[in-house]
């Protein structure tokens, strides 16, 4: 196995020079070009146990997962904001290191990140204010779709979200517009719900009790269900604003499936912009989440968070801008 040894003595640099030059610290550009080289000639790959005690840190983030459905980085969000996190995370040289979900946001986790001596972590839709506050005095730690009195937060702007959605829906003439909202006990479902009442209060329009559907937590088994409820109902909406695009296809699909036409009879507006959206028929109007730069900042704040010397002092909350993307699944009402 190559070693750093076998690096300087190909260079002609001391171990001094070679470790300052692996570690990005000052050496000269001439040394850092010829290291580097020896580097990729003789294939060296840096031992991670010297590095941990060169440097005092695993150069591990934790990841956990804390949604209700259990799916984790499988979900088409999560998925793409974890890409988001990993890729800037990786420009500092850090590992992620993935939690199981099965053992959910309980203290056994936390136990598990801190005996692994992850350098921090990173929460998504996380549950449990008390438990994370302890944890975070333990453990930098970041979180993604969070209520927004933490320290260190991300979280897209899911009141303007909601008001774009219904203000699209009202320029093509529709006033009964229904929302399948997701679980309240959930941030972005408060949020969108909050957000979605607002905007039709400012447009004069009635917030009618049987329009309000819960949807849980974002599925399309959930999404189906809360559709079939509005679909009952004797005096039916024109348009529904779905919390999620999960539930908007599902929507979408039962609506069809009860012989009604979508948009024609019924128009639809989402939310994430998951890829899948622009693929079903008719392509999901949405409002897009920008789920790269939602990760991306979270490694920002996390990393700023291990690099203090108390990261207690940082306090960063970061809200992402949405917008709204046009497709064919809302019809404009004569």
């Amino acid at each position: 196995m190559v070693t750093i040894y076998d690096i300087a003595e190909h260079a002609g640099y001391s171990i001094a020079t070679v470790s300052k030059a692996l570690n990005n610290k000052k050496v000269s550009e001439k040394a850092r070009r010829k290291i580097l080289a020896s580097v990729e000639e003789l294939h060296y790959t840096p031992n991670s146990s010297a590095r941990t005690l060169a440097t005092n840190k695993s150069w591990m983030i934790g990841v956990v997962f804390g949604e209700n459905l259990g799916i984790g980085i499988a979900h088409p969000f999560f998925g793409q904001v974890i890409e988001g996190f990993k890729k800037h995370a990786e420009l500092y040289n850090y590992d992620l290191l993935f939690v199981s979900r099965h053992m959910g946001l309980q203290q056994e986790t936390y136990r598990h990140l801190l005996h692994r001596g992850v350098d921090g972590i990173v929460i998504v839709q996380s549950h449990g204010e008390d438990e994370i506050k302890k944890i975070d005095h333990m453990i930098p730690t970041v979180y993604i779709d969070r209520p927004t009195n933490e320290s260190g937060t991300v979280y897209s702007d899911n009141q303007s979200g909601s008001r774009l959605a219904v203000n699209h829906l009202v320029e093509n003439g529709h006033t009964k517009i229904a929302h399948i909202m997701g679980n309240q006990t959930t941030f972005a479902g408060i949020e969108r719900a909050i957000g979605f009442k607002k905007a039709m209060n400012a447009h004069g329009l009635p917030v009618r009790e049987e329009y309000l559907v819960d949807g849980g937590f974002y599925s399309q088994a959930g999404g189906r269900e809360a559709m079939i409820r509005l679909l009952s109902l004797k005096d039916k909406p024109t348009a529904v604003y779905v919390a999620g695009d999960e539930m908007a296809i599902a929507a979408m699909k039962v609506t069809k499936e009860s012989g009604l036409k979508v948009p024609e009879d019924i128009s639809f507006v989402g939310f994430d912009d998951i890829k899948i959206a622009q693929h079903v028929d008719p392509a999901l109007t949405t409002i897009r989440q920008d789920k790269e730069l939602i990760g991306q900042q979270a490694a920002i704040i996390l990393l700023d968070k291990i690099a203090a010397k108390d990261s207690s002092e940082i306090i960063n909350k970061k809200m992402v801008p949405v917008s709204l993307i046009k497709r064919e699944s809302v019809h404009r009402l004569a």
